[in-house]
C-alpha cells in the first residue's frame, strides 16, 4: 500500500502531464478571455489564462516602509513570468491606499504603479482587486457597506479615484475587480452596487475590463443570483473555489472547520468511517458537518451555475482564487490541485491561484519555489531559478 501511494504521488508531481495533456494542448491554442478570434492590437485585448495572487503586500498586511517594498519586487514579477503565468491578481485594501481622512497614501500608490509597470515590461497583465474596505471585510460580522449610504458613496468614490489613477494604462494591461468576496444578506444589495460602480467607471473608461464576482464569498452556489448590466461586453464574471473546506482549509486557525485535525483523504470520502473511529465527539461532529465525497466529477458539477450564467450573458469566466493549504497531506493536496486545474481549463475558465507567497503559496517558507507544486500547477521547470 505504501508503494502504491508513492507511485500516485510521483504520478502527480512528476508525470501530471499524462492526466492533463489534452487539456494543455487545447489551452495553448485558445484565448480564454478573447472576445474575437481575429487578430487585434495587444493593447486592447485582456487575454488571460493562468495567474497568481500577490497577497499580503498591499492587502491584509501591517508591513510598511522598507518591509513592504521588499515583500514584492520586480524580481518577483520576472520570476512569475518565467514560470509561464500570464497575469497577476493584485489585492489592495482601502486602508493601505487611503488614510482615514480619505487622502491617498502616496507610497502605496507608487507601489501599485510600480507593479503595473513591472508587469508591462515582463508581458504580464494585472487584475487590480479592491480587496477589503473599511466598511466591508468578507469575514466581519458588521458590514456598514450594505446599510450606510455614506459607505456606499465612499465605495464609489474609491473607484472614481482608482480609475483616475489607472486609466492611462492600456485596457489590455489592467483590469479592475470591483470588490473581493462581497457578503450581503440580500444578493440584490450587491447587484445594485455593482450597477452603480460600473456606471461610474464607464463615464471615463468605456472599454476597461471589469471583474464582477457573485455574492457571499464569490461562491459558485450563489452565482445564479448575480445580475449585471445588460449589453456590457467588457465584464469578466468571477468565482472563487475552496471546496471541500476540510481539504483546502485543513487546520486553518481562522476558520471553524480548521479545528478538525483528524485524518483527511482526497479523492473520495474526505473522512472515512474508519477515520471516524477514535475521534473525539467534537472532532466527529466537525467531520460529519463538512464531510462528503469529492473528486473531479463533483467539481465539474459544482461549476455549472457559473457556466450557465456565463452562457446567459455571453461573457468569460475567471476563478480569481483557489487553493489548499500545505497542512493537508501532500499527495491529497497535489491531486486536488491537478483535478481543479483540469476542470477549470477544460471549461475555458481563466484562473489565479491563491497565492504567490502567502500561506497557500508556491513560494515556500525558505523563500524558494516549490518545484513539485509548480509542475502540478503550471508545468514549469523554472522553480529553482528564483
Amino acid at each position: 500500500m505504501k508503494n502504491a501511494r508513492l507511485i500516485r504521488t510521483c504520478f502527480v508531481e512528476q508525470g501530471w502531464w499524462l492526466r492533463a495533456a489534452v487539456v494543455a494542448c487545447v489551452w495553448v491554442f485558445s484565448g480564454v478571455l478573447a472576445q474575437a478570434k481575429d487578430s487585434h492590437d495587444a493593447g486592447t485585448q485582456f487575454d488571460i489564462r493562468r495567474g497568481t495572487n500577490i497577497s499580503h503586500w498591499l492587502s491584509q498586511s501591517d508591513k510598511r516602509g522598507e518591509a513592504r517594498r521588499a515583500w514584492f519586487t520586480e524580481k518577483d514579477v520576472k520570476y512569475i513570468a518565467s514560470l509561464g503565468f500570464d497575469h497577476i491578481r493584485l489585492p489592495a485594501d482601502e486602508e493601505q491606499l487611503w488614510d482615514e481622512r480619505g487622502n491617498k497614501e502616496k507610497e502605496a500608490f507608487e507601489l501599485l504603479h510600480n507593479a503595473i509597470n513591472w508587469c508591462k515590461d515582463n508581458k504580464l497583465r494585472v487584475v487590480v482587486d479592491l480587496h477589503i474596505l473599511r466598511s466591508h471585510h468578507f469575514n466581519a460580522k458588521d458590514k456598514p457597506l450594505w446599510t450606510d449610504p455614506n459607505a456606499q458613496e465612499r465605495f464609489l468614490q474609491l473607484w472614481r479615484e482608482i480609475s483616475a489613477e489607472l486609466k492611462k494604462y492600456p485596457v489590455g494591461l489592467v483590469a479592475y475587480e470591483l470588490m473581493n468576496e462581497p457578503v450581503a444578506d440580500d444578493a440584490e444589495d450587491w447587484n445594485e452596487l455593482v450597477e452603480k460602480a460600473i456606471r461610474e467607471i464607464r463615464k471615463t473608461e468605456a472599454n476597461r475590463k471589469i471583474v464582477v464576482g457573485s455574492n457571499r464569498w464569490q461562491s459558485v452556489d450563489t452565482f445564479d443570483r448575480l445580475r449585471i448590466p445588460q449589453g456590457d461586453r467588457n465584464i469578466i464574471l468571477s468565482f472563487h473555489f475552496y471546496t471541500p473546506m476540510l481539504i483546502t482549509h485543513y487546520k486553518a486557525s481562522w476558520t471553524g472547520v480548521g479545528k478538525y485535525t483528524g485524518p483527511v483523504n482526497y479523492p473520495g470520502q474526505i473522512v472515512t468511517d474508519k477515520d471516524m473511529e477514535g475521534l473525539s465527539e467534537e472532532m466527529a461532529q466537525l467531520a460529519r458537518r463538512n464531510n462528503g465525497v469529492y473528486n473531479r466529477e463533483v467539481f465539474e458539477k459544482l461549476i455549472q451555475k457559473p457556466l450557465s450564467v456565463a452562457r446567459k450573458y455571453n461573457l468569460p469566466l475567471y476563478c480569481g482564487e483557489w487553493g489548499a493549504l500545505p497542512t493537508v497531506p501532500r499527495e491529497a493536496r497535489m491531486l486536488w490541485y491537478a483535478d481543479v486545474r483540469s476542470v477549470l481549463e477544460e471549461n475555458n475558465i481563466a484562473w489565479a491561484n491563491w497565492d504567490y507567497k502567502g500561506g497557500f503559496g508556491i513560494i515556500g517558507r525558505d523563500g524558494q519555489g516549490d518545484e513539485g507544486f509548480i509542475k502540478v500547477l503550471i508545468g514549469s521547470r523554472a522553480a529553482k531559478d528564483r
